[in-house]
């Protein structure tokens, strides 16, 4: 039995503390692990175990040991380097797959095959791993189911844009365009660097691009339609995304309406800067682990209203590798049956979400 009281949490819980696996040491799988760690009593783990896939390169060294000096168990598969993972798999409780596009989907027979195992979950480019899911949107859904895909970051800010201004059940949403402006590589990268902007194929008449069909998928799952477009253009940034949005209601509001209902969304985040340096820069200094989790961050004092506050114009900036990561934490306790879940994410998002 833990009390949670040390997290503002006043009552205990009983749970049965679980051993974690963490597939996949990237962007998202490295901050991943340290959230679990900070947040280890909280969520109920015993144990945080990482899987290195590939070979451990000599300057790649020193960030294990990092990791190995928080507390963190590192395996690989063969034993070369770490333990092999073969000794513990049979004792893991949980798996968060962190791996690059489409692993995740071919780890899912070894994950069904572990003994222990109440549930997995994968990253936003594991279409067809389980049940589509972020937070904030309807969330009963995976309570106890298996596997579920924490879907992309570019869904999570395209999805929280639609709810914010439409409700959760998009009720008073008529219509929605989007233009993604996207960073060609990550920071610690430079393998796909573009030179110039690159425009992206529209592969569907109706929804445009795959961000549209993306956000229309996890809507479908949980029954609610929504009539979404999307284009995509990439551009030669290491930094953040960005997103401009039109979105057409079917019932006006006031602005005043408008910037209650940023303010009120949890998962939403606003700014005055115009820059996407400073606003990566901020998350630099002052985000745990240097990371931004808001779902996304609206420019509050640039936005454009058209048809008496029918329609709203805008642009947001999106935090890759940050903004799905409390979702997965959600997801992890949601499938585990946790039924403290809300509680505890709600304390996770006062911690890590700065509003402005």
């Amino acid at each position: 039995m833990l009390s949670l009281s040390k997290y503002g949490i006043d009552f205990f819980y009983t749970f049965n503390q679980m051993n974690i696996l963490v597939n996949g040491i990237g962007n998202i799988g490295t901050t991943l692990l340290q959230l679990l760690v900070r947040y280890k009593d909280l969520l109920g783990i015993d144990s945080v175990h990482a899987l290195k896939n590939t070979t451990v390169q000599p300057w790649k060294e020193e960030e294990l040991k990092i990791l190995q000096n928080l507390g963190i168990e590192m395996f690989d598969s063969d034993g070369k380097n770490f333990r092999p993972i073969s000794e513990v798999e049979n004792e893991i409780d949980y798996v968060f797959d962190c791996m690059s596009n489409g692993f995740g989907n071919k780890n899912k027979s070894w994950y069904e095959s572990l003994p222990n195992l109440k549930g997995a979950c994968a990253q936003g480019s594991e279409k067809g791993f389980g049940k589509p899911f972020m937070s904030g949107i309807k969330e009963t859904h995976i309570f106890s189911e298996k596997f579920v895909q924490i879907v992309s970051c570019n869904t999570h800010s395209l999805a929280s844009l639609l709810t914010t201004f439409s409700g959760r059940e998009l009720k008073n949403l008529k219509k929605a365009d989007f233009v993604i402006v996207r960073r060609s590589e990550d920071l610690s990268h430079h393998e796909r660097l573009v030179s110039a902007n690159v425009v992206s194929r529209h592969r569907n008449p109706e929804t445009g691009t795959h961000h549209a069909e993306d956000v229309k998928d996890m809507f479908g799952s949980i029954g609610i339609a929504c009539n979404v477009q999307s284009s995509d253009i990439t551009t030669p940034s290491q930094l953040m995304h960005s997103v401009r949005f039109s979105i057409e209601l079917k019932n006006a509001l006031s602005q005043e309406q408008i910037k209650s209902m940023i303010a009120n969304n949890p998962m939403v985040s606003s700014t005055k800067t115009f820059d996407s340096n400073i606003v990566f820069e901020l998350g630099r200094r002052h985000g745990f682990a240097g990371r931004l989790y808001s779902h996304c961050i609206i420019n509050h004092n640039n936005l454009l209203f058209e048809d008496n506050g029918r329609i709203i114009k805008g642009w947001a900036f999106v935090p890759q590798e940050g903004n799905t990561l409390i979702s997965t934490l959600h997801a992890s306790l949601l499938q585990t049956k946790n039924n403290n879940s809300k509680e505890i994410i709600s304390n996770i998002m006062n911690d890590l979400i700065h509003k402005t």
